[in-house]
């Protein structure tokens, strides 16, 4: 009974603890592949900077493409829940076909292109039908719990993922790293497969079908002001992360291990932050934590910059900024992912949340950009403050709309009354 009592009452039961058990070993699989493809590419095909340009941007490229179309096709399903199985399918076959063509001596740059943009628009597919999938299984007043296990699962990918995939990558060579992957898609596959929750109806074709998403994001005054600010982090975070490992090296002398240390140490955070973020939307409310999110995601980032002195202090302070910020991100992912799975109607929900990741996907490679022309042209630690003093301002975006102010989840379709 001890023990019981410490598990959360959504692993509980049985379909719940199978969708999350599929979705935890799917993300540990995803963060092996970010190490052994690009690790294929560049110890196996010899892929010189401009390679590894054209693999990140086939990788990034389905997210702009295909969120809005796969929303508006998810919507018009009466069972995501098989999709999702496909998509799965789809990711292992594609994940699998580079371990085989280096066993037969035919790997090329250009099918790891390829790969990278299959397995990136099945992904997409995956998560908008996910949305539905998710407010099928879990009921309104457990969706804060339910996102938290979800980042928690996130995190600990996180932290266990680069090792377990370095280790596999040096002992088993990169591309037959990738068969841990692929099974590990057939493994959310089985568990998606062992369950059957009742989905929503599917949504009448009309007039404006395709767009309405879109429309819904732009019309709705906390969604407006919600994409805003999530718009202005995105953009400022990229340039950011476009810039830190090399700033991380170059002016602050950080070595590859050390720096994998601090990466780690925010992944630990994360991990926390999941853990944390019940209590803090029980303590303050779901607007509250959304702007506690926000500022404790951008704000720890100033210290980056900031760094200066000592090694020793260098080194404290970026594991400090990592940990914090990490600690922050996941308190705003949950509440922001609570907030939108309550907020939005079932009828439209795989179409805005693909209007969604659309816009907020497409600040994500502006802000590269302007990140490495800044940098090439002021210098990496002044572009670093402007990124990192923009980031921390998106939270104003948030402050003229009704969120602040927000204790309790908006009232989903059918329901008499707030939901704490």
């Amino acid at each position: 009974m001890g023990l019981m009592g410490r598990v959360p009452p959504l692993l509980r039961e049985r379909t719940f603890r199978r969708y999350w058990t599929g979705q935890t070993i799917s993300l540990a699989g995803d963060q092996i592949s970010l190490m052994a493809i690009p690790l294929a590419a560049v110890l196996v095909l010899g892929a010189d900077a401009a390679a590894m340009g054209w693999l990140k941007a086939a990788e990034l490229l389905p997210a702009l493409l295909f969120n809005l179309p796969f929303g508006a096709w998810a919507d018009r399903q009466a069972c995501r829940r098989r999709a999702m199985i496909a998509t799965d399918l789809g990711r292992a076959a594609l994940v699998l076909s580079l371990p085989v063509a280096y066993a037969l001596d035919a790997l090329t740059l250009t099918q790891l292109y390829v790969v990278a943009f299959g397995v990136g628009a099945l992904t997409v597919l995956f998560e908008v039908c996910n949305a539905t999938l998710f407010v099928a299984l879990v009921p309104t007043e457990r969706y804060v719990q339910a996102n938290s296990l979800v980042n928690g699962s996130r995190s600990t990918a996180w932290l266990a993922g680069p090792g377990v995939g370095g280790l596999l990558v040096q002992f088993l060579t990169a591309p037959f790293a990738l068969v841990a992957d692929a099974l590990t898609y057939l493994v959310s596959a089985g568990y998606l497969a062992r369950i059957a929750p009742a989905e929503p109806p599917p949504a009448p074709v009309t007039k404006g079908h395709f767009t309405e998403g879109m429309r819904w994001v732009l019309r709705e005054r906390s969604m407006r002001a919600l994409f805003s600010a999530s718009g202005t982090v995105q953009f400022f975070n990229f340039m950011f992360h476009t810039l830190f490992v090399l700033y991380a090296t170059t002016e602050l002398g950080l070595g590859a291990g050390l720096l994998g240390l601090v990466l780690a140490t925010g992944a630990v955070g994360g991990l926390l932050g999941a853990v944390w973020s019940g209590a803090v939307v029980r303590r303050i409310g779901i607007g509250g934590s959304l702007v506690a999110g926000f500022l404790g995601f951008t704000l720890p980032l100033l210290l980056i910059p900031l760094a200066g002195g000592p090694r020793t202090l260098v080194v404290f302070v970026l594991f400090l900024a990592e940990f914090l910020s990490c600690v922050g991100v996941m308190i705003v992912d949950v509440a922001v992912g609570s907030f939108l799975m309550a907020l939005i109607p079932d009828a439209v929900r795989a179409r805005v949340m693909g209007a969604f990741r659309t816009l907020n996907h497409g600040f994500r490679p502006l802000g590269a950009l302007v990140g490495g022309l800044l940098g090439t042209a002021i210098g990496l630690r002044p572009t670093l403050w402007i990124a990192t003093v923009g980031a921390v301002f998106a939270v104003l975006w948030l402050l003229p709309s009704p969120l602040p102010w927000m204790r309790e989840l908006p009232k989903r379709e059918g329901e008499s009354a707030p939901v704490a």
